[in-house]
């Protein structure tokens, strides 16, 4: 139980008065807000990881079509690598951690990254 008597209250504080002498205006400035920067996912080339494979995670992963998926593939095979697919951080290293999984999983030393776009 509380022995003690309740304090005074505190007095409301008042905001000083100010005339028309004294008044401020603020200004709404724009904010310019970048584009998130984009990382594009690369495919290595290597000898061991068969091309079919390849296509195959292009297709299921970067939503390409078969054609589409043989030519980066040959791309990576005769350049030393390919550009797969363009996105934000995120779902560009999403992308990388599916790609590698799947090579893993599946036996072959397929190596895949994201580079920032320039």
């Amino acid at each position: 139980m509380a022995t003690q008597k309740p304090g005074k209250p505190p007095e409301p504080v008042t905001p000083p008065s100010v005339g028309s002498d004294d008044s401020v205006v603020l200004e709404r400035r724009t904010q310019r807000v970048k584009p998130p920067q984009m990382y594009q996912v690369v495919l290595l080339n290597d000898d061991f990881t068969p091309m079919e494979f390849v296509v195959l995670v292009i297709q299921e992963f970067f939503g390409k079509d078969r054609e589409t998926a043989t030519q980066i593939m040959l791309k990576i095979h005769l350049e030393g690598k390919g550009v797969c697919g363009i996105y934000s951080r995120d779902i560009a290293i999403t992308k990388v951690d599916q790609v590698q999984q799947a090579a893993r999983s599946a036996g072959h030393p397929l190596q895949c990254l994201s580079e920032p776009v320039e």
